[in-house]
């Protein structure tokens, strides 16, 4: 199995990752001493969009991620790497038996080199 692949069971192996948004509230935004409504401002974001982002309940698009990269002087991908780590987690505990009962397509060489010429 491919370090991309999906395990079969993975639906209660992972533990949850941290939404990008909490992560900005818990560990970054104490540290910055900016009012959250200074941070929206400079986001160009309305307080309620940048309150749900840090309640978790707003995804970071990759527009808001270029944003908090300039922002906070760090690579767009860190913020949508985390989102799409939650993402995956959120989607695999969803279908967590829909995933289990897919059969694998065989073992062919061909298929596994076109999906290594993917990455």
């Amino acid at each position: 199995m491919g370090e991309d692949q999906i395990p079969e069971g993975a639906a209660t192996a992972a533990p949850e990752p941290t939404h990008p948004g909490v992560f900005l509230r818990d560990a970054i935004l104490p540290e910055v001493k900016e009012s959250k409504a200074e941070i929206a401002r400079r986001l160009g974001l309305s307080r309620r969009t940048l309150y749900d982002l840090l309640d978790g309940k707003q995804a970071v698009t990759p527009e808001t991620a270029l944003k908090l990269g300039r922002l906070f002087q760090n690579s767009p991908k860190f913020w949508l790497n985390m989102q799409a780590a939650w993402d995956l987690w959120r989607a695999t505990q969803a279908l967590g038996p829909q995933l289990d009962a897919i059969e694998p397509v065989s073992e062919r060489p061909d298929l596994k080199a076109a999906a290594r010429a993917e990455r």
